[in-house]
């Protein structure tokens, strides 16, 4: 779906998390950064892959990396997700789905059938600099951060 590719820049985004804060790709510079874009909160797909993330977490700083989430979902939806299953890291509220575009993974999708244009459930991994250095199309939401981490 994205039209971004490993090696490209990351696209400069601004945006409020689940508490009202605001986020910048900027940030994070001189970090490595998991961006996970997913499809809605509190759904079990997307569950399972935050708590996958969730129970690696201390892996992923370990390797130097932070970790951000990203839907369409409100702030109050996306805290209310973050309470329910102890997630340790912020979760953007890109309400106006301005990270979502910048980053292309808004889109047609096909379930049960019916075809609407939602999230593609992908994965950005960004380096120090600020370079995408692997994009994750094909998600294990069980085994994500093995597919991350190696």
């Amino acid at each position: 779906m994205t039209t971004l590719k490993i090696g490209d820049k990351a696209p400069q985004f601004e945006a409020k998390d689940n508490a009202g804060n605001t986020i910048k790709l900027e940030d994070y510079s001189g970090k490595k950064l998991v961006l996970f874009f997913y499809p809605k909160a509190s759904t079990p797909g997307c569950t399972n892959e935050a708590c996958d993330l969730r129970d690696n977490y201390q892996s992923f700083l370990a390797k130097g990396y932070d970790v951000l989430g990203a839907s369409a979902d409100s702030a109050k939806r996306q805290q209310n997700w973050i309470d329910k299953h102890e997630l340790p890291f912020p979760l953007l509220a890109d309400e106006d789905k301005a990270v979502i575009g910048a980053f292309g993974v808004w889109g047609p999708k096909k379930f049960m059938g019916k075809e609407y244009d939602g999230i593609h459930r992908t994965t950005f991994v960004i380096d120090e600099n600020g370079v995408i250095e692997d994009i994750i199309l094909k998600v294990k939401t069980k085994a994500h951060a093995e597919q991350i981490l190696g």
